[in-house]
């Protein structure tokens, strides 16, 4: 798997995971509830970005490696 690769993997699971938080959250709304959101889902979503955007560049790095071996 490439690194631009991974990083959809990663987009897709965080798409995955918000999904299902939709649904544990309509039956789960209480205080821990709320806290678990906040330390944990709550900047997921902007670090998965990061880290998919730096798997991205990642690629492109490695490609032009590739082609300065050849």
């Amino acid at each position: 798997m490439s690194a631009a690769a991974g990083g959809a993997a990663l987009i897709q699971a965080m798409k995955e995971l918000s999904s299902e938080w939709d649904q544990a959250r309509a039956s789960w709304r209480d205080a821990k509830s709320l806290e678990f959101e906040a330390k944990y889902l709550a900047e997921l979503p902007q670090h998965i970005r990061r880290a998919a955007e730096a798997m991205e560049e990642i690629e492109t790095v490695l490609r032009k490696v590739r082609a300065d071996c050849e």
